[in-house]
């Protein structure tokens, strides 16, 4: 019973890691189409990545402490990225060069978008799993 408690948390991560990335992907496209200003999307944008790169971390360490090891490993590929970002100091996006940077920034958050919605499918699956497996016993 305590699986299914652990994947639902797990799913409750996801969930708000997809919301911080879809928030931030809507920020780009409001500047790619001119209806915000650079200040105010690389605010919005730069408030939501270190609570993003905390919850991500949170759940790498989350996986790695209920035991389930290979979604542990599959968090691990972001979590290293996120914190070679932070520590050279590239994860906030800069206001003057966000019109340059903008194709590579919305490839970065798709990109990320994608490898958030594969694992919430492997969240949804072992959660549906262990609760037919802890109904079966």
């Amino acid at each position: 019973m305590a699986d299914i408690y652990v994947w639902l948390l797990s799913f409750f991560f996801i969930i708000a890691l997809l919301m911080l990335v879809v928030f931030q992907l809507m920020c780009l496209a409001d500047l790619e189409f001119d209806y915000i200003n650079p200040y105010d999307s690389s605010s919005r944008i730069n408030k939501v990545v270190v609570p993003e790169f905390i919850t991500q971390g949170v759940l790498c360490i989350f996986y790695l402490l209920s035991g389930h090891w290979v979604m542990s490993l599959l968090c691990m590929p972001c979590l290293y990225y996120n914190l070679k970002m932070y520590t050279q100091r590239n994860h906030l996006v800069d206001v003057t060069e966000i019109f340059n940077q903008l194709p590579w920034e919305k490839k970065q958050r798709l990109f990320k978008l994608v490898y958030l919605v594969s694992l919430l499918f492997l969240s949804i699956f072992w959660l549906i799993y262990s609760a037919l497996e802890d109904h079966e016993s």
